[in-house]
């Protein structure tokens, strides 16, 4: 019998409108445990690596792992799977809020999006299946009022709806996916993939519930996540400043990325810190369903010219982007920003680096009409440009490596793979140039979250000899997580025994750490061969040149050496049972 799935996966044509119900063997379900293992093996065996990605032949999965639907803290989050119309690689991206859960009770383990709709539709599945929508009429529309009237429309109490903004129907390369608002499958162009194939969004209800292999050690578990999480310090943390706490702790270490990576502070640091957030603006902590962390900060401006707008954020990510790589200093403007991003469905760690590079671009002479440092107003019209494709907004919108390609700026461009890093400079975290060289949707901070250790003194962050082994510990529970599928904030108080114990709890298999080792080992390499099927070789797992030559210090000590990156990927891909040229 099948525990902690459902053994369904529903396949969805959108050419010809139908659906078809098919099962997913206990084998697979076993070797895979769910989300991030379902969707990559998915993946692997239903799209052509060498797939356009913006064509019929690209695929959407979408995936709820074996802990999802339960009480566990963590586990309200789903997955989402394609090939990545930013990099031309394999992408995943996951969101939390309130709708995994009930994508859950449709039935369906993973759900198929395949070919293109002719006209625009949105999607009701639930446990009988799919009933297709026609979506014209809310086709251009935001993101907030596209899921407020699919859910009005639908009008099923409790039903969860995910979206796309007009961003996505323009196919902007990094076009994201919104639910509840303010939550995003954010990186890599998948609303891109579901603008492509005409799907305006898909909403979810049902009461289907997966069997659990063992519910009373699935309660004493949640007992102890939420004892454990009782008195610990990290919880506190994001619980009374939420991720904008990283704003002081990077600044400090001359690792808050700022000026389009030139620079590793901000003067203006403290108008952009989660003091300044708590003190200036009125903030309730909000949470994912059952998570006792609440993360998340409803944050309403108060004064000045934004007053009274509200949303949920801003996030670290974005206060870099915007606040630090485009000198804003004032985080009231960094939320204008943050919701104009949200309201037309683009990311804002892409957003905020190409608002940066059309910066340094107009300063190189490249581009005319692009916006100043500082410039809010003139930043908010280059991001409305990018969303519509209009102008400069045009060449910005296929992503950084393009962009940079056409202006003549390749040197300059901050990317790996396509993809533009996260806050964390690997000229200081040189672990983190590890993370982002190997990772297997362009530059990542979540594969791994190495900034963690290298910044809690675990391990030193210059540090090279056995860095790549406790990397790899970090990324095959990261992993693991994300086939249960929990958030990346629980790394702390989630150890190797509480993955086997969730694991036993939920599905009944009873794996060892060795084990589970081995299955997180099975789900990289089949992430990495659909990249090399795709194009990509060992010279693509590096880091842009700015980073080996460009020191952040005036000592000219801050750099990450192309010696040191080597004998990382080297290290990496021995440890990961890969031969010299990074093949599994």
């Amino acid at each position: 019998m099948i525990y902690g799935n459902h053994g369904k996966l529903l396949r969805i044509n959108l050419e010809e409108k139908k659906f078809g119900v098919e099962e997913i063997s206990e084998k697979t379900l076993n070797e895979t445990i769910g989300g991030k293992g379902l969707g990559t093996h998915l993946l692997l065996t239903e799209v052509d690596p060498q797939a356009d990605p913006l064509s019929p032949a690209n695929k959407i999965i979408f995936t709820a792992g074996p802990a999802c639907d339960t009480r566990i803290p963590a586990s309200s989050r789903y997955g989402v799977f394609a090939k990545s119309p930013l990099t031309g690689i394999y992408t995943e991206s996951y969101s939390g809020g309130h709708l995994a859960p009930v994508m859950k009770r449709t039935g369906f383990d993973a759900i198929i999006l395949e070919g293109m709709s002719g006209t625009p539709v949105y999607l009701h599945v639930n446990h009988g299946g799919v009933t297709f929508h026609e979506a014209g009429h809310l086709w251009g529309l935001e993101s907030y009022e596209t899921e407020d009237r699919i859910k009005k429309e639908v009008g099923i109490r409790n039903a969860q709806a995910l979206v796309i903004g007009p961003a996505g129907e323009k196919l902007v390369k990094f076009a994201c996916i919104k639910n509840n608002y303010w939550r995003s499958a954010g990186r890599t162009g998948l609303g891109a993939v579901m603008g492509s194939k005409k799907v305006k969004g898909l909403i979810f209800s049902g009461d289907a519930r997966a069997p659990l292999a063992d519910p009373a050690l699935l309660k004493e578990y949640i007992c102890s996540l939420k004892e454990k999480g009782k008195d610990n310090a990290a919880v506190k943390a994001y619980y009374n400043f939420g991720t904008p706490m990283m704003v002081a702790i990077l600044n400090e270490v001359n690792s808050f990325p700022s000026r389009y990576w030139h620079r590793g502070n901000s003067e203006n640091w403290r108008n952009l810190s989660a003091e300044y957030l708590r003190d200036n603006l009125k903030v309730r902590s909000r949470a994912c369903r059952s998570c006792y962390m609440a993360c998340g900060k409803l944050s309403r401006v108060l004064k000045g010219r934004h007053k009274g707008l509200t949303i949920e954020g801003p996030e670290y990510e974005t206060i870099y982007a915007f606040g630090g790589l485009c000198c804003i200093d004032q985080l009231e403007e960094v939320i204008y920003l943050n919701d104009l991003c949200d309201r037309l469905g683009l990311d804002t760690i892409s957003t905020g680096n190409l608002a940066a590079f059309a910066i340094e671009a107009s300063l190189e002479g490249k581009v005319k009409g692009a916006p100043a440092y500082g410039d809010v107003d003139g930043i908010a019209e280059l991001v409305k440009k990018i969303s519509a494709r209009q102008g400069l907004g045009d060449v910005l919108a296929d992503g950084i490596k393009s962009a940079s390609q056409k202006l003549g700026l390749e040197d300059m461009a901050i990317h790996v793979k396509g993809m533009e890093p996260a806050g964390y400079d690997p000229r200081v975290f040189k672990g983190m140039g590890l993370a982002y060289a190997i990772s297997d949707r362009g530059a990542c901070h979540l594969r791994t979250t190495f900034y963690k250790p290298e910044l809690s003194g675990i391990i030193s962050p210059q540090q090279i000899e056995g860095k790549a082994e406790l990397l790899i510990d970090y990324e095959d529970r990261a992993v693991l997580f994300d086939c249960l599928i929990f958030c990346r904030f629980y790394r702390d108080l989630v150890t190797w025994d509480d993955l086997s114990t969730v694991i036993a709890a939920t599905t009944g298999q009873q794996l060892s750490k060795e084990q589970l080792q081995r299955t997180a080992n099975n789900v990289v390499s089949w992430a990495r061969m659909f990249n090399l099927k795709a194009g990509i070789s060992k010279k693509d797992d590096t880091l842009p040149p700015r980073f080996f030559e460009e020191p952040l210090d005036k000592e000219g000590n801050q750099v990450i050496t192309r010696e040191e990156l080597e004998y990382l990927v080297n290290d990496y891909y021995q440890l990961r049972g890969w031969d010299e040229e990074g093949v599994p």
